[in-house]
């Protein structure tokens, strides 16, 4: 094939002929930056069913997400964990009075407020006002909070505060008073400026800095890690078994932010995790 290829062109130049003439090549355009070839669109993958059900298994029907959406500055969760939730949640009706009726069955001394709506998910949608925890257990100051959290502090202040007080102090010594540092209020986690909105803004926490006991004792929560003392083992009993009836417990122990109270709420995790320290 190559022989008769040369063949050709000499024949071609022995009869005369004359190769056509090129013309001046173009030259190459400036680059703009924008004369890459232009993509094509790939299509659309469906949200997969099981990807809703995710979101909507601890409850909060996608509060916890990842989401692409302008959030006000300040709110959005640099780890993308999660979004902050920016709609307050409707309660249930039916487990808003169950809880309502129970709560009143201990005797917790309470009223219900106006729907609270302090703007960028913050408030409660069926708030309490709650001036005693149980029969002779006031709540100092008065605390706004959801239900369910009310039910959750009067449960374990009956069933296990109240019990580890007379075994810690005395049988005849007695819880009067659950004093506490912060219920119901609008702010991010640890009042940082950025972050994952706090359970506080969703009315299911309460701190508790302190028990003030019938002999007119106080005892005050702080680290007693080492505290070999009968107060030392009374916060440590408490604080432990706070977990039994609320989804996040921190004490002393746990970050500099919680040095001097317990904080309990009741978040909704996804397949019932408590984080406990």
């Amino acid at each position: 094939m190559r022989h008769a290829g040369i063949i050709l062109i000499v024949a071609f130049l022995v009869s005369g002929a004359t190769l056509p003439e090129r013309g001046p090549m173009p030259l190459a355009r400036p680059s703009s930056g924008d004369d890459r070839p232009t993509p094509t669109p790939k299509p659309a993958t469906p949200r997969a069913n099981g990807a809703d059900a995710e979101e909507k298994s601890n409850g909060r029907a996608g509060n916890d997400a990842r989401a692409d959406r302008d959030l006000p500055p300040g709110w959005k969760d640099d780890a993308l964990d999660a979004v902050p939730v920016l709609v307050i949640e409707k309660e249930n009706p039916q487990e808003y009075a169950s809880c309502l009726s129970e709560l009143k069955s201990l005797g917790s001394s309470f009223s219900e407020v106006d729907r609270i709506d302090d703007g960028k998910g913050c408030g409660i949608d069926k708030p309490i006002e709650v001036r005693a925890i149980l029969p002779g257990v006031t709540l100092k100051p008065e605390g706004v909070m959801r239900c369910e959290a009310a039910l959750a502090l009067a449960r374990w202040t009956k069933e296990t505060a109240a019990p580890a007080t007379s075994s810690a102090f005395s049988p005849e010594t007695s819880i009067t008073a659950l004093n506490q540092a912060s219920t119901y209020v609008c702010r991010l986690r640890n009042n940082a400026d950025a972050g994952k909105i706090s359970e506080h803004a969703r009315g299911n926490a309460v701190d508790i800095a302190s028990f003030t006991l019938s002999d007119g004792k106080t005892v005050e929560i702080q680290p007693r890690d080492e505290d070999g003392t009968l107060t030392g083992a009374f916060q440590r009993a408490v604080t432990a078994s706070a977990c039994l009836y609320f989804t996040t417990v921190l004490d002393p122990g746990s970050d500099a932010a919680h040095e001097d109270h317990l904080h309990l709420d009741v978040i909704e995790r996804k397949n019932g995790y408590r984080y406990c320290r």
